[in-house]
């Protein structure tokens, strides 16, 4: 029977998006999540050295994301989907077969890499494969459901991690993260793909970033939207990694922590699913947005209760909120042909201004408790939502 050339391409779309819908699950269902800062801190690991390890990650991601991109147009993307994970899955093998601190910081440089690889080759590969099908207006559908697979992926991760923590410890979490990266791998073999090669010109990518450049020095609003990205991202996008003990500080049990956290993730979900009713919101909007959510990480820290765990997700959904909107303003003002460069630009700021975070996390829980860095670290949103409110005061005016 021959297949009309209406079937082939609705069945090429359904292939590709069940592909990378389950990519997508299983990359983010690692039971380690919750608990991973709990290994660092249960093998001996101080403050610093596990703020360290995140510099450590983040610093990986920021060095190989750029050469990682370059890498996934002059080769198969499809390759380097299936490698990342195998590469995340090694570094988790370490973790548990020899826990230590060198342990954790390769198992980090590894995550990373892999992370990197897949960064850019992913959307590369399934913009192009829908372009091939046709169906390249279907891109931003099926990419907002890929993100709503993930999310699933680390909420199920998350509920799993506590019965399985409390049968097998940090081994079973492991094991189970591992499989989960290797089950990875294996379905991004399926993806399909048909490159066809496009010369560059070599000196596009530096002329691009040299008149990106040049926009964000010249246009007062862009280089406030583009510097509103990490303001907004950063300081909550590495607390996040400091939730675990948080958490356990409040008395539970060790088993119990993934569910709370699994509570804060919750609230990121409601951020998300905020995002466009919140579109609406002016800059007046957007600084009481951060100012509330600032105030209710302090207080819900502070706490050091269940009820104050609750806040943090409160708080942790208006960051989420808040990022998602800081990028459409970002969106709005920059100019097409530089869009991929100013918003890596705002990336790499964003990942920098993590590891000032984490250092300053590590300086300040020498001396106070997780529930008082939390509180600190809320006034960096509270001063953002001021020059957000002092801007918005200086345009009326004008």
């Amino acid at each position: 029977m021959t297949l009309s050339p209406a079937r082939v391409p609705a069945t090429g779309v359904r292939r590709l998006t069940a592909t990378l819908y389950g990519y997508s699950f299983l990359d983010d269902f690692v039971l380690l999540y919750p608990v991973y800062a709990l290994l660092f801190a249960d093998t001996g690991m101080s403050l610093w050295q596990i703020s360290s390890l995140f510099a450590l990650w983040s610093i990986t991601g920021v060095l190989l994301e750029v050469p990682s991109g370059a890498w996934a147009d002059a080769v198969s993307r499809r390759r380097l989907l299936w490698i990342g994970p195998l590469l995340t899955a090694a570094g988790f093998a370490l973790w548990v077969a020899v826990p230590s601190y060198w342990a954790f910081a390769a198992g980090f440089v590894l995550w990373g890499a892999g992370g990197a690889l897949g960064s850019g080759a992913l959307e590369a590969l399934v913009y192009d494969e829908l372009h091939r099908l046709g169906a390249a207006d279907r891109y931003a559908g099926v990419m907002g459901r890929s993100r709503a697979a993930r999310l699933l992926g680390t909420v199920s991760s998350i509920g799993l991690a506590g019965p399985v923590f409390a049968r097998g410890g940090y081994a079973a979490v492991g094991a189970a993260s591992f499989v989960a990266c290797v089950l990875t791998a294996a379905v991004a073999t399926r993806f399909p793909e048909h490159r066809v090669r496009v010369g560059t010109d070599d000196d596009g990518w530096a002329k691009t970033l040299r008149t990106g450049l040049a926009e964000v020095r010249g246009d007062r609003a862009v280089r406030g939207a583009l510097l509103l990205v990490p303001a907004v991202a950063a300081v909550w996008g590495a607390l996040d990694e400091y939730t675990p003990l948080l958490v356990r500080d409040i008395g539970v049990a060790e088993a119990t922590v993934p569910y709370l956290i699994m509570l804060i993730w919750a609230g990121v979900t409601l951020g998300s699913l905020l995002t466009g009713p919140a579109e609406r919101l002016g800059t007046a909007g957007l600084a009481a947005l951060l100012a509330a959510s600032a105030l209710a990480l302090a207080v819900g820290a502070a706490a050091r209760s269940l009820a104050g765990i609750a806040l943090v997700g409160l708080a942790f959904a208006g960051f989420q909120l808040a990022e998602v909107l800081a990028d459409v303003r970002l969106q709005h003002r920059i100019d097409e042909s530089r869009r991929a460069t100013l918003t890596s630009v705002a990336s790499l700021g964003t990942e920098l201004a993590t590891v000032v975070t984490f250092g300053v996390y590590a300086l300040l829980g020498t001396e106070v408790a997780h529930s008082t860095v939390f509180a600190v670290l809320a006034v960096p949103y509270l001063v953002t939502a001021a020059a957000l409110a002092r801007s918005r005061a200086a345009t009326a005016r004008r």
